[in-house]
């Protein structure tokens, strides 16, 4: 697809649309590590489908619901303080993260991205103050989503919050799996909202403050850094050269994704072969993020496949998806997403509505 000049606002609607399909066409297959189940379960998911409620690579039985990663199931974190009435679904051998949802939902780390939106709406600006309240409040107060699970930085946070520490102090220590993909979801969304004043630094700093409310690693503070360079150079520029910038910013990080992708199209490899191969498909930001961009940089000019690839090859898929999403439709705007996919949004007419109150906010 030809990159055209696009106005900001093209861009944002293609960034914010994106980053919701992404998480939501990965959701049935979200932390399959055994592609041969994937493929017997759902085929290759080329659109939206419902979870199975059997999930053959799931560990939820081994998280703790008491605080972040792995552990017992004595704690009440879960269940009693976030996830009000799901803890059952926590023991349940082989059950699926996302128990019970539908085809074209999306998962708690999109939603909490919805509290985010709906904050920088409301303020005309990134208040973390505001996000934090929102967040606490939609986290805790029940039926506010349909979602399962929970990833270990929100279950450090209200397990410091339960203690009465004060919500802007609540992120937790740093763990094994605090520098992940999944803490880049809400990243684009403060960098477009700061992206008018054509300030890179200040870009930098609303990412870094957003990361900061609910993460504490180094780690994960310089991809935060990376992506933001990367939207930044997006947003500004009249025709980003999208394989370009995306295989320039892997690079920086220590991945050589341009000699990659040489590489895979001269042999005919597939993505499982990289993704899978030269680089694990779990969460872990020294690996998902270099994923992306990688994908990026291969499907440079293909949102649709990039995204039905990067589904495909399973592990941390939904956050991936949605960072890809944000990545490719900041690149080509709204018309290059397939029109099915923005209507079978379960949420879209809300989604719709936020997505033009946030553009005629920032744009």
């Amino acid at each position: 697809m030809p990159i055209t000049t696009l106005q900001r606002a093209d861009r944002m609607r293609g960034a914010l649309w994106g980053m919701f399909i992404g998480d939501a066409l990965a959701m049935p297959v979200h932390w399959y590590y055994n592609i041969a189940a994937l493929w017997q379960d759902f085929g290759q998911i080329r659109d939206y489908q419902a979870p199975k409620a059997s999930h053959p690579s799931s560990i939820m039985p081994l998280a703790s619901t008491g605080k972040a990663g792995r552990g017992t199931q004595a704690g009440d974190i879960v269940g009693s303080v976030i996830l009000k009435g799901k803890k059952q679904f926590w023991g349940l051998p082989n059950g699926h993260y996302h128990q019970g949802m539908q085809a074209g939902d999306n998962t708690l780390n999109l939603l909490c991205a919805r509290v985010l939106l709906r904050s920088l709406i409301a303020q005309g600006q990134h208040d973390p103050s505001d996000f934090l309240q929102a967040y606490v409040r939609f986290m805790t107060e029940p039926d506010q989503h349909n979602d399962t699970y929970a990833e270990s930085y929100h279950r450090d946070f209200f397990a410091n919050y339960a203690k009465g520490v004060a919500p802007k102090k609540c992120a937790g220590d740093e763990g094994h799996d605090t520098a992940s993909i999944g803490g880049l979801v809400n990243i684009p969304m403060v960098v477009m909202a700061s992206v008018k004043a054509n300030d890179l630094a200040a870009c930098n700093q609303a990412a870094l403050r957003q990361q900061n409310l609910t993460h504490s690693s180094t780690e994960l503070e310089r991809h935060t850094l990376a992506l933001s360079q990367l939207l930044f150079e997006i947003f500004n520029s009249p025709h980003p050269d999208n394989e370009q910038l995306a295989s320039a910013a892997a690079s920086q990080l220590g991945f050589p994704a341009a000699k990659v992708v040489e590489q895979v199209r001269a042999t005919q490899k597939s993505d499982l072969d990289v993704i899978g191969g030269l680089l694990s498909p779990a969460c872990y930001i020294d690996q998902s993020f270099p994923s992306v961009l990688y994908l990026a940089t291969r499907y440079h000019d293909d949102f649709e496949s990039a995204l039905i690839a990067n589904t495909n090859v399973g592990g941390d898929n939904c956050h991936r998806g949605a960072v890809l999403g944000a990545i490719l439709g900041a690149s080509f705007g709204l018309e290059a997403i397939p029109p099915r996919w923005i209507k079978g949004l379960t949420a879209h007419d809300a989604i719709h509505r936020e997505i033009e109150q946030f553009v005629a906010q920032f744009a």
